[in-house]
């Protein structure tokens, strides 16, 4: 069978099987599973198992997913892991996108897949031989003897002063280092050192074979070349003097950053066209590497890189070093427009070299380097200058020297020396704010849910313990607590040790050891909580709250206690024009306001002073007056000037006929109108006397038998006044006799319906059908 027909019969199929999935998704999305569950017991058991099941198939399309890409599968255990790992999962999924774009980019031929030269057979066999399974337990995190308790210089993660450039001397510098090393303010308003390159930098002028194509030259097979490894400060000095013979050279870095609070430079890749070199990082004479700067400052050597924004940084930091002449790969590929910006996707685009991004999450502080890691650390920088000369030819073909935004070449360059320009700064911890690195309010903004005030006070707590035991055993934060186990720390407040245990998974020594201090902590917090500030006042100082606090006028202290208003402007809440309307009204509010306003437009309700004598009286708070400031001009009184309400028409043209006979209709009715109004007013005055004259006849009634038995005539004189009930005589009212009317009698007329009318109103518009998912029928009538 024909391979295009074999694909077409494994769509169609798919396609039916997700048409069916997600007609049966809407179907059960529909119905109320809430009182299925608890209607039916049985219903909730399979619900359960079958949750679990779609989790556990979820679960395996995401490994699946990833063995082919650098990202970690994200764990879904319950319908709660699906939404605290979203952002996991779509990371996945666009990996995947991804790929997929690229595979039809090649298969299309918008990507020519570059064909295999001699020479690279062998390397590229090799390379496809190794399995990317899974990393194996052995090169994850080890629990190791940390290496900078060895260190000349040991870390110091308490120190807040400004950091200090490592360096003690400044090779092929045209400021002295001592000049060079002032202090400037940074965006928080703290204060750092300038960077000790800067001027050298700025005035770089790159050499002109940046800026002129050449054939690329080839790299050297791997078999047939060897990497070597420096561990001593021997060997380190005959790669310098190898290194000064190079023109451009590919520079890499392997960090750790789990068992230590700042990180650690583990690993420093170097490769010149010739040669590899592996030096080991973590040695305690480490900052003798600066020796290197006769290198990585001259900016006769071209240093190539590859996301070099915090390779800069991490080399100022442990090492000392800093790199005048960079390169970056990355920048070259985001200008150019490719589909990928990693080095994985430049090395499958130019070499076919599948680079095995596991080890990324690998410990690099294992010595003796194990083999696997050894090859992919040497397989970063190998193929870098190869990747380097198509990147620099592309780039000059792609280049407009007339036009700024398309000189591609000089754009790249600029972007590499801003990134050379990067300093290390502390990282200074503000548990007030939140703000900077490593603080809460950016963990708090990027989490959907809404803590309560408690909840709120025990995350700030725990998250400013966290840090502070990181520091204290040089560890980082998240390996003392992940921010899961933060989170639910928050939500959950344990009071409890067993409880405390059992939500801290997995628990490090730092949090173990110190079990009960955590406790204690969350405990204070969440009574400090109760009277705390709210998360969402802290998130949103500049909310509508915040910004009627802030507008509070400042009252001068008097004898009496006056109320605070928040005072408005009334221009900002009235408009010279309805918004919605426009101008269609002629005779429209918005066009000439009939009220006078004061200049200040009082909006909040004045509360008095709570005292005793307000509860003591019911009516304390009506009848006591309302406090205001005395203004010094006086207010006038306000006029409101009547209108007559006419009807309007929202457009109107020329009169036609039939509006001119309707004004003659109007105007007849008119008359008929006033005619029925006098006659009406005549027979509401002679209901009202007869009215009158019944009411005499029944008060001289009540006087004369008042006067017959004796009573008081001023008793009598009170018209009035009723007679007291006797309950003795009164009908029985469950047993009471019905008293209908007699016989051809008047019938008992109904009493008033105020709604009667209402019922010969058009009727509304009925509720509509919706529709329901599943099959419809169609009946004949």
């Amino acid at each position: 069978m024909d391979q295009t027909q074999d694909f077409k019969s494994l769509q169609d199929q798919i396609q039916a099987a997700l048409i069916a999935t997600t007609r049966t998704t809407g179907q059960i999305s529909s119905e109320d599973l809430g009182f299925q569950r608890s209607f039916n017991p049985e219903m909730g058991t399979a619900l359960d198992e079958q949750s679990e099941r779609l989790l556990s198939l979820a679960s395996a399309l995401l490994k699946s997913a990833v063995s082919i890409s650098e990202l970690r599968a994200p764990i879904l255990q319950d319908a709660d892991d699906v939404e605290n790992n979203w952002r996991g999962v779509v990371d996945v999924i666009d990996s995947l996108l991804e790929k997929s774009d690229t595979c039809l980019d090649e298969y299309t031929g918008v990507i020519k897949r570059k064909e295999p030269a001699t020479g690279e057979q062998s390397s590229q066999s090799s390379s496809k031989s190794k399995k990317h399974g899974p990393l194996g337990n052995a090169f994850r995190t080890q629990n190791l003897v940390k290496p900078q308790l060895a260190f000349e210089n040991r870390p110091n993660n308490d120190d807040n002063t400004p950091w200090r450039p490592l360096l003690v001397s400044k090779p092929h510098a045209t400021v002295s280092l001592e000049e060079s090393l002032g202090t400037v303010a940074n965006g928080s308003e703290q204060h750092q050192y300038k960077h000790p390159y800067e001027t050298e930098i700025l005035e770089l002028k790159y050499s002109d074979a940046v800026y002129r194509k050449a054939d690329p030259i080839p790299y050297l097979p791997v078999e047939s070349t060897s990497a070597i490894f420096v561990d001593t400060a021997e060997g380190v000095l005959e790669m310098l003097n190898e290194l000064k013979t190079a023109t451009e050279i590919a520079v890499d870095l392997e960090h750790h950053d789990t068992r230590s609070y700042v990180g650690l430079v583990s690993l420093m890749q170097i490769s010149t066209r010739n040669k590899d070199w592996i030096v080991d990082t973590l040695k305690p004479w480490r900052q003798d590497l600066q020796v290197l700067n006769d290198v990585f400052a001259d900016p006769k050597i071209l240093k190539v890189f590859h996301g070099a924004y915090m390779d800069i940084v991490w080399l100022q930091r442990d090492l000392g070093l800093y790199v005048v002449g960079l390169f970056d790969t990355h920048w070259a590929s985001r200008t150019l427009g490719y589909a990928g910006g990693s080095l994985a996707f430049l090395l499958k685009k130019f070499i076919d070299f599948d680079a095995d991004k596991k080890y990324q999450m690998a410990d690099w502080r294992i010595r003796p380097l194990p083999e696997e890691m050894f090859f992919y650390a040497r397989a970063d920088t190998h193929f870098l200058l190869y990747i380097y000369d198509h990147m620099r030819n592309e780039l000059i073909d792609k280049t407009n020297p007339e036009i700024p935004e398309e000189n591609r070449i000089e754009l790249v360059l600029q972007k590499s020396k801003e990134t050379s320009l990067l300093r290390y700064e502390r990282t200074i911890y503000n548990a007030e704010s939140g703000r900077g690195p490593g603080g809460w309010y950016s963990l708090l903004v990027k989490t959907p849910a809404l803590l309560s005030n408690e909840q709120f006070a025990v995350f700030r707590a725990v998250h400013e313990w966290r840090d502070q035991i990181a520091r204290a055993d040089d560890d980082s934060p998240s390996f003392v607590m992940p921010q899961h186990v933060l989170f639910s720390m928050a939500k959950l407040m344990p009071l409890d040790m067993v409880a405390l245990l059992g939500i801290a998974h997995p628990v490090s020594h730092g949090v173990k050891s110190r079990a009960g201090e955590l406790l204690a902590l969350i405990k204070s917090a969440k009574a400090r909580g109760k009277s705390g500030p709210s998360m969402i006042d802290v998130l949103r100082p500049d909310s509508v709250g915040g910004v009627a606090k802030a507008n509070l006028p400042t009252v001068a202290a008097s004898t009496a206690p006056k109320t605070l208003v928040a005072i408005f402007d009334g221009t900002e809440l009235r408009s010279e024009s309805s918004t919605f309307w426009g101008g269609a009204f002629g005779s429209s509010l918005w066009d000439s306001p009939t009220v006078t306003h004061s200049e200040t437009l009082r909006l909040a309700v004045p509360l008095p002073v709570l005292s005793s004598e307000i509860f003591a009286l019911s009516n304390g708070l009506a009848d006591r007056p309302i406090a205001r400031e005395a203004s010094g001009e006086p207010e006038e009184p306000i006029t409101q000037s009547k209108k007559e309400d006419k009807a309007f028409v929202i457009k109107r043209g020329a009169k036609q006929k039939n509006d001119a006979l309707s004004d003659e209709v109007k105007s007849e009715e008119e008359v008929s109108n006033d005619s029925a109004a006098r006659e009406g007013r005549a027979k509401a005055t002679e209901k009202a006397a007869r009215k009158a004259e019944k009411r005499a006849k029944k008060a001289a009634k009540k006087a004369a038998a008042a006067a017959a038995i004796g009573g008081d005539t001023e008793d009598a004189g009170e018209v009035d006044s009723e007679e007291a009930f006797d309950y003795s005589k009164a009908d029985s009212v469950l047993r009471g006799k019905r008293h209908d009317g007699e016989k051809g009698g008047r019938k008992k007329e109904k009493p008033f319906d105020p709604y009667r009318k209402s019922e010969d109103a058009p009727k509304g518009m009925r509720r509509l059908q919706t529709e329901r998912a599943g099959k419809s029928h169609t009946f004949k009538g």
